[in-house]
């Protein structure tokens, strides 16, 4: 009976050093240690706020990128994202970021002139012949270059997002030759280039943030405005204009920035991920953003009683004799000379069209 307890105890004793027992306790060896762990065990928080709705490109865009993220991540990390402003509004979205107070954001390139003069270069009108050719240079070695451009502002730029074209839109006017633009006042995104660009026409332009667009327009602050189609529908202005010209004149764009500080503190893989995801997410935005907005003008046409233009190659050459000292003013603004050569090649391509 003592022998038969004592080889119970004994199997049972071997059954919980199997279980329990680390599988190097019985051979000596020390288990590795994986530093890309280290820190791992709790959750991260990126708060993504944008101004716009969420079924615009954008919107769609920053959703895309948070799913996949979390996707990536096994949930490690949860990009938390914040639309229409309701977080912070376009006026202070980015001494937000710089202050760590949000993560990330996606201003338009327009807004991000206040830091640099070298973003207005997007701002020039008719500066890209189409939306492959905007791919083409947001994806080039010029268009990686403005990822770092302020990096001693303390963000850190993740990518550069499309949503094509901008159009023209009026209360007062249809708008199909230059001089049709005399006298209106035509709300703006803060950029230099784009106040010029109006003066060039004969019209006053008014900063305005997006976010007071349409109470704006209810208060008739202005005459016109310009945007992509996809805001053009997703705030409504369709309803509070009378004319739109599809001009496809200038280009919208966003930049998809970081707080530096706080994308520095960030774990080499969980780095890698979200950079992973956010290659993937600027890939579909591409073709996403030319379905919205090519779908959303249908519904305009079908919704709404505007009167819609569309401007010929004829008419887009007189815009562009009337906005070249734009391009002017530009190349007096920076020092770079890879710009310069960029720009003074388009317009001669443009003078050739």
């Amino acid at each position: 009976m003592k022998y038969l307890l004592g080889a119970s105890l004994l199997v049972m004793t071997l059954i919980v050093g199997i279980f329990f027992f680390p599988s190097n306790f019985f051979t000596g060896n020390e288990i590795p240690y994986d530093d890309e762990q280290d820190g791992l065990s709790q959750q991260i928080v990126i708060k993504f706020s944008h101004v716009v709705a969420e079924n615009t490109p954008k919107g769609l865009a920053a959703q895309r990128f948070a799913d996949l993220v979390e996707e990536k991540t096994d949930g490690l990390v949860i990009v938390e994202v914040i639309p229409n402003g309701s977080l912070y509004t376009d006026d202070d979205e980015l001494e937000a970021l710089i202050d760590n107070d949000v993560q990330m954001l996606a201003p338009s390139l327009s807004k991000l002139t206040k830091l640099s003069p070298e973003w207005a270069l997007f701002d020039l009108p008719f500066l890209f012949e189409n939306d492959q050719d905007i791919k083409d240079t947001l994806s080039s070695e010029l268009g990686k270059k403005f990822l770092t451009l302020n990096e001693n502002k303390g963000i850190k730029g993740l990518a550069l997002w499309s949503n094509g074209f901008k159009q023209m839109s009026s209360n007062l006017n249809p708008l199909r030759n230059p001089e049709d633009f005399s006298g209106q006042r035509f709300r703006i995104m803060p950029s230099p280039i784009i106040a010029e660009q109006f003066k060039a026409l004969g019209a006053k332009p008014i900063e305005v943030p997006f976010d007071q667009l349409y109470t704006s327009l209810q208060e008739e602050a202005f005459d016109g405005q310009e945007n992509t189609i996809s805001n053009i529908y997703s705030r409504r202005i369709y309803g509070m204009q009378k004319y739109m010209t599809v001009s496809n004149h200038g280009f919208l764009g966003y930049a998809v920035l970081m707080n530096k500080e706080f994308w520095d503190s960030l774990p080499e893989q969980v780095q890698r991920d979200i950079n992973e995801a956010m290659a993937e997410t600027t890939s579909w935005m591409v073709s996403e953003s030319l379905r919205v907005n090519r779908e959303q003008l249908g519904l305009i046409e079908q919704q709404s009683s505007i009167d819609i233009d569309y401007l010929s190659e004829q008419e887009q050459k007189k815009w562009f004799k009337a906005l070249k000292p734009v391009y002017h003013k530009f190349l007096d603004m920076v020092k770079d000379d890879e710009m310069k050569a960029f720009v003074k090649q388009r317009m001669e391509q443009m003078e050739t069209r």
